[in-house]
């Protein structure tokens, strides 16, 4: 373990051996000296201010000391000569290899009595913000997260202008050390729930966060991997994060990853979006109800058509339609997951395609192969009809596990009203509302709030888009 010591040289040879200065190009040590004081400085080069250091440097170079090598010298040293810059006094090695890998200025010198002084002059690469990509609106703000945690932060505190609002920071991997917040209004969200949440992020036990918030997110779930259900919603845009945090509720931001967890989360959060309220109440609300009864009826849309189809000559005159006259080659419930598959390949065909080319090969794909797919026999009009009316109300929610999860929820109600008709629908129905009502997210709050428990006003605000009361 590094220890700092008032022996200079073997300090200088401990930080050495500690950061692997020779076998590192990135790290950069630079050595200074000042009528007859000598002081070292250790940064990874494309994490300083290249302007800031080298006006430090100019300073440093200009001084008489640097340090006069009785106890209290470096607190002194900061205090009189670094005055502009954010600056720790530690002997603690921990502290200080932790703040070098952060990006910080490490500043030893023989005259610091055996402390170091952590300079943080910080300057990581970083995109512009931007409008956010996967949860844009038609009028509102433009900026959107970006990769860098400190330039999250500030973006929630543009809006809320409030001394109770807490940033608590977490350090989380043992060797990638990612930073952490948890972000919430004391006094408006709920106590127990940001203690238990704490404690939970503090008790998580792994090397490394590589993937941001969904290493984060499978840390903090261990189990029900099975479940496809998402526990979490994750936003990419400041102005939501701030609404959700004034309504009392907790938002996790995670270095590197330009998402804001919010929490608690429930099954009907993700039935919202942010355009609803940019609109005036009444067409936020007739937008709300819409998409959640379009999205919810891709669950049941396919199953139930094939189980009207299966029933056939029983069906009254009017619901004839329902059975086509001809019904291919293959059977319908194999056309059905055919189809099902076939929009998976598309989607991932274009994820990976140029973004000039994307939405042709998406377009152009899809008619091409629905088009001979007919012709040739493999699948009718009304399964292409059905499950094109299914794929573009998956599109009218953002969450893309959640529409992982109707997809699954959807295939599995086919194969059981295949196998046991009519009472495999009811079967599969009470299963689903089975794992919605017994599902429990983050530190055991109920999935189905405010339906479980019940919460008529939180219930209406769901569906129904209010004005703001005055205060």
């Amino acid at each position: 373990m590094l220890e700092i010591t008032g022996d200079f040289t073997k300090t200088v040879a401990d930080i050495d051996g500690a950061l692997f200065v020779n076998d590192n190009f990135d790290i950069i040590k630079r050595e200074i000296s000042a009528n007859g004081h000598s002081a070292v400085l250790y940064y990874i080069d494309g994490f300083v201010k290249g302007g800031e250091l080298q006006k430090l440097l100019m300073f440093l170079v200009g001084l008489d000391d640097l340090g006069d090598g009785k106890p209290g010298a470096a607190k002194r040293f900061a205090s009189l000569h670094l005055p502009d810059v954010e600056v720790d006094i530690t002997s603690d090695g921990g502290d200080i290899i932790r703040g070098v890998l952060g990006g910080c200025c490490l500043m030893v010198s023989d005259g610091f009595a055996g402390e170091a002084a952590v300079i943080d002059l910080r300057s990581y690469p970083s995109r512009d913000t931007q409008d956010a990509e996967n949860d844009r609106v038609m009028r509102g703000a433009r900026d959107g997260f970006v990769e860098t945690l400190i330039f999250n932060t500030a973006l929630i505190r543009r809006r809320i202008r409030d001394t109770r609002l807490r940033m608590h920071y977490v350090c989380i991997g043992s060797r990638s050390r990612t930073d952490v917040v948890v972000a919430y209004i004391d006094g408006i969200a709920d106590d127990k729930f940001v203690d238990k949440l704490k404690k939970q992020l503090a008790d998580i036990k792994v090397e490394a966060l590589p993937l941001g918030h969904q290493s984060l997110m499978e840390s903090m779930f261990r189990r029900g991997w099975y479940n496809p259900l998402p526990r979490v919603r994750l936003t990419e845009r400041p102005d939501a994060t701030a609404a959700h945090l004034l309504e009392g509720g907790v938002a996790v931001l995670c270095d590197t990853s330009p998402e804001a967890m919010l929490l608690p989360t429930s099954f009907f959060d993700f039935l919202q979006e942010t355009n609803d309220f940019y609109f005036p109440p009444f067409t936020g609300s007739y937008l709300r109800i819409i998409r959640t009864f379009v999205f919810v009826s891709t669950i049941f849309i396919t199953p139930v058509w094939y189980m009207l189809f299966r029933m056939g000559d029983a069906l009254p005159a009017w619901l004839s339609f329902i059975v086509p006259a001809d019904t291919g080659e293959l059977p319908v419930i194999v056309q059905i997951y055919l189809t099902e598959f076939a929009l998976d390949v598309l989607k991932l065909a274009s994820l990976t395609t140029p973004s000039t080319m994307s939405n042709s090969l998406s377009i152009i794909g899809g008619l091409l192969l629905g088009d001979f797919a007919v012709q040739t026999g493999w699948l009718i009009p009304e399964v292409i009809f059905y499950m094109a009316f299914t794929a573009i109300s998956n599109f009218t929610q953002s969450n893309y596990e959640l529409g992982y999860a109707f997809k699954y929820f959807r295939m599995g109600l086919l194969a059981l009203v295949f196998f046991f008709g009519p009472w495999g629908l009811l079967v599969g129905v009470a299963l689903i509302l089975a794992l919605l009502v017994f599902m429990r997210g983050i530190c055991g709050k109920s999935y189905l709030y405010p339906l479980i428990p019940f919460d008529p006003s939180a219930l209406a605000r769901l569906f129904l888009r209010v004005r703001k009361k005055e205060k």
